[in-house]
């Protein structure tokens, strides 16, 4: 069945005018970020603000609720074989995407097929060795090849998708980040959520609308919401204290004492579950855009460890971050891994960083390009500035590449074919669990991703391989946190395959007309949102 989008514009309007005449009052939510809302595919870009944005119109068989607690959403109920080598989800009934089709069992074994296709930026999300079995119309069974306690726990991030309305409109395959012709997906949708667009135009605004089918309840109550990207610090914040929009992210640090004096609005702050850190290309015989020819310094790890001592992790955080952030010795949040602090930074010490270049062979230093986001996370085009500086008084030429992050992930990452030798990447573990950490960051990956799809530089070490194998299988916690910490070891200290950097904190703009959760993986929730 094919969803027109004026079809849907007019089905939208009329909900709204049906609002009015029922007498509901108007409560328009309007927000804004540094960055731009892309595409409409879910399966696009594997992003936290993007992911949350997804959830007002997208639905997966689970979701996790304010304290990220897994709850059912489209499966009701699920059971796991005592082998642990089938899952079963039994489907919820009657429910319907925005087009009229009835969610089944056919539109969960498409969207597990879509959602494991090149061009997808969420392929180990469903293990590629599972099979997906339609037991009857509304029952779906998962069938392993190896037991993983860890299956659905990212299944928050997956949204079912129509099969029908996929294959009427030519969408049977995700939107790659590069595309540089939209795809029907990427400009339309048709979920099950709670919300509807009513407009979608990139880098722009988007419009979206209650949907008056959903099969839940609404926590929410408004009657419209309408998104803008704002880039400008400056003029987000005059945005949110003139009432233009209710709510921004980030709040310029800067800006945080204003905005709570304003009277207008306040500041939500918060412990986020995010990782900023540096990564390497380690695959490449030869360094892009690098003075060194038929060598890449980044496969020597006494060159990783200069940079990581070049670092002043004290000065990003008390200059760069003013504060709001907590410098980290792994790439997990100690929230999330009891044996967190059992691990150290290496100290900053750039004497000591000179005397490893030296001995790697790079005496003078050299030169190299860094790939950086401008428009993702707290201060990222400021921490990559001071990186570069750091590195520059240990005879390191860092040429900086900064860019809004709609460029930066098509560059740097899968569907860029990873065209990056030293970047800047931030990483939340949907999971709450370092599996995923290990898995989609430090887990060995061929040209097309498959493997650790958001390792940029293919750090690779076949100990760490193994490692994750047994964590994956291990259900005895004490066991599997000694298999952890033995694969951080590894990767961290003896590799330097990374250098982590901080976990910043949430700095959520909010007026004071409005009521919503902040969750610690920097997600923005719609329909949890009431306004006054």
């Amino acid at each position: 069945m094919m969803v027109r989008p004026f079809r849907r514009f007019l089905a939208a309007a009329a909900m709204g005018l049906a609002l009015t005449a029922a007498g509901a009052e108007a409560k328009t939510f309007r927000f804004a970020f540094q960055g731009d809302y892309k595409s409409l595919d879910p399966y696009t870009l594997n992003e936290s603000f993007t992911n949350g944005l997804h959830k007002a119109v997208y639905e997966g068989l689970v979701r996790r609720g304010p304290k990220l607690e897994i709850e059912p959403a489209l499966a009701e109920r699920w059971e796991v074989s005592e082998d642990g080598l089938r899952w079963r989800f039994y489907l919820r009934r009657g429910v319907k995407f925005h087009g009229g089709e009835d969610f089944t069992a056919d539109d969960v074994i498409f969207s597990a097929q879509r959602v494991r296709t090149q061009g997808s930026n969420f392929l180990p999300i469903v293990p590629k060795d599972a099979k997906v079995v339609k037991v009857d119309d509304h029952t779906v069974d998962f069938l392993l090849t190896a037991p993983d306690a860890m299956l659905i726990a990212e299944w928050d991030n997956w949204p079912m998708m129509s099969k029908k309305w996929a294959e009427a409109n030519n969408a049977v395959a995700p939107t790659p980040q590069a595309a540089e012709t939209p795809s029907y997906a990427a400009l339309n949708e048709n979920g099950t959520g709670p919300f509807v667009v009513v407009s979608h135009q990139p880098g722009v605004k988007t419009v979206w609308r209650p949907n008056p089918n959903w099969w839940d309840s609404p926590r929410h109550n408004l009657t419209e919401v309408v998104f803008t990207p704002i880039g400008s610090d400056a003029t987000r914040v005059a945005a949110l204290l003139s009432g233009e929009v209710d709510w921004i992210d980030p709040v310029p640090l800067q800006d945080i004492q204003r905005v709570n004096a304003s009277g207008i609005a306040e500041v939500m702050q918060g412990p986020e579950l995010r990782t900023i850190f540096l990564g390497f290309d380690q695959n490449r015989d030869e360094l892009r855009g690098a003075s060194v020819k038929g060598r890449n310094p980044f496969k020597d790890a006494r060159v990783r460890k200069a940079f990581y001592q070049a670092v002043d992790i004290a000065a990003i955080r008390d200059k760069v971050m003013r504060g709001l952030a907590t410098p980290a010795a792994l790439m997990i949040s100690p929230l999330l891994f009891d044996r967190a602090g059992e691990f150290k930074r290496f100290p900053y010490d750039p004497e000591a960083a000179k005397k490893l270049l030296a001995e790697a062979g790079y005496p003078n230093g050299f030169e190299v390009v860094m790939d950086c986001p401008n428009d993702r996370y707290v201060n990222d085009e400021r921490i990559c500035q001071a990186v570069v500086g750091m590195l520059a008084r240990i005879g390191v030429k860092v040429s900086l590449n900064a860019q809004p992050k709609a460029k930066y992930f098509a560059k740097a990452g899968q569907t860029g074919g990873y065209d990056t030798s030293f970047y800047l990447l931030g990483w939340t573990p949907s999971t709450l669990d370092s599996l995923n950490v290990l898995t989609q960051i430090m887990g060995c990956r061929d040209e097309k991703g498959n493997g650790g799809l958001t390792n940029y530089g293919n750090y690779c070490n076949p100990k760490v391989e193994a490692l994750i194998g047994k964590i994956r299988a291990e259900t005895d916690k004490k066991k599997r946190d000694d298999l952890i910490a033995e694969a951080y070891r590894v990767a961290l200290v003896e590799d330097v395959g990374y250098i982590p950097l901080h976990q910043q904190a949430l700095v959520w703009g909010v007026a004071k007309t409005v009521k919503l959760v902040q969750r610690a993986d920097n997600q923005l929730i719609l329909s949890w949102i009431r306004k006054e």
